[in-house]
């Protein structure tokens, strides 16, 4: 035992154990600072066993928070989106706390899904995993049970990127109201979303510029970006502000009447999924939604050689990976490729039929 008396203050213990300093002061007595020693060493010999606070809540308690942190950071479209799936998830295991849901009840709920589609599967799984990454962040769950489900095969195909004469074809079907706004669409390459957005504070007539917001960034900021006007939106815009409701901020708008209070409302679109079916049938061209728009802007930009940089500023991507998505063109260099191979196939082609000739005996 390591302890010694101090004069004037009294004894201590004081040893080393694996590398590391014990030491206590002042005992009235060197029996009381022995056993204080040698209780010290015992707790080291056999530390007491910590048990861990049982971290879990409820699964409807979660969801309600992520519903609305959703609210709070996305768009009104993802947040739509999300109460659609919490909706069905609630109703499978509602009554459960978090603890209680396993990775086979998330699989065999994500099959049924996949019934639908295994897009429909993957998103439930995306959102799925989201949301208890979202209660183990906020330290209310503990574990993740999507973490070990894969994500469904799916079959991707090439989106279809109607042509420039099918969409001039669609424009001239519709109203002068809703030809301003496919225009619009079309030449900022907007989200719809964004398109709707728009006030008249977002027009800078003089510079000649647009101003379109995103939430689609990290964080769900509403973040801003200008988009260049060329003549022809340039007209309709200042058309349609001299012709503007002074009384209305927003450059596209309606009244409608709005069943669930009962009442007309004059507001911003928020959708407009029919017409586009409605129009494609009227041009006789194939059906395409508003979002084919930006794709066949971007596809034309691409094949006129603007950099790649611009394009993805216009179109508003983070990620560069995410514009090269909407790219369908093919490149020169893949062209160049097919080329080279085509030529060395027929030289070896001509190339092998002229041995052959050659190998044959002569008949006399």
């Amino acid at each position: 035992m390591s302890s010694y008396f101090k004069k004037g203050k009294g004894w201590r213990y004081d040893f080393t154990l694996k590398g590391v300093r014990h030491t206590e002061a002042w005992f009235k007595t060197k029996k009381q600072a022995m056993l204080a020693e040698a209780t010290k060493r015992e707790e080291l010999k056999n530390p007491p066993l910590i048990q861990e606070t049982p971290i879990d809540t409820g699964f409807l308690d979660l969801v309600n928070l992520k519903l609305d942190h959703v609210k709070a950071y996305n768009s009104k479209t993802h947040y739509r989106d999300y109460i659609y799936m919490a909706r069905r998830w609630v109703k499978e295991w509602g009554k459960l706390s978090c603890a209680e849901i396993t990775t086979d009840m998330i699989e065999k709920f994500v099959l049924k899904r996949s019934r639908v589609s295994a897009h429909v599967a993957n998103r439930e799984i995306r959102s799925l995993r989201a949301t208890f990454n979202f209660g183990k962040k906020r330290k209310i769950v503990k574990g993740n049970p999507v973490d070990d489900l894969d994500f469904l095969p799916v079959e991707k195909r090439l989106k279809y990127i109607p042509p420039v004469s099918d969409i001039d074809k669609v424009i001239e079907q519709a109203d002068s109201d809703t030809q301003d706004y496919l225009m619009t669409i079309c030449d900022t390459m907007a989200r719809v979303s964004e398109v709707n957005r728009l006030t008249w504070q977002d027009i800078d007539l003089g510079k000649r510029f647009v101003v379109l917001y995103t939430r689609k960034k990290k964080g769900g900021h509403l973040t801003p970006r200008k988009i260049p006007m060329t003549k022809r939106l340039y007209e309709i815009l200042q058309r349609r502000f001299i012709n503007r409701d002074k009384s209305k901020p927003w450059v596209f708008w309606h009244r409608y009447f709005d069943r669930k209070e009962k009442v007309w409302v004059e507001g911003p679109f928020k959708d407009r999924k029919r017409i586009m079916k409605t129009l494609c049938a009227k041009a006789g061209v194939k059906y395409f939604r508003y979002h084919a728009l930006r794709h066949a802007g971007a596809s034309i930009m691409d094949n006129n050689n603007v950099p790649l940089g611009a394009i993805q500023s216009i179109l508003g991507h983070e990620n560069r990976t995410t514009t090269e998505i909407y790219l369908h063109n093919i490149g020169n260099s893949e062209k160049e490729a097919i080329l080279i191979y085509e030529s060395a196939r027929s030289f070896s082609h001509t190339d092998s039929h002229t041995d052959k000739t050659r190998s044959q005996p002569t008949i006399a």
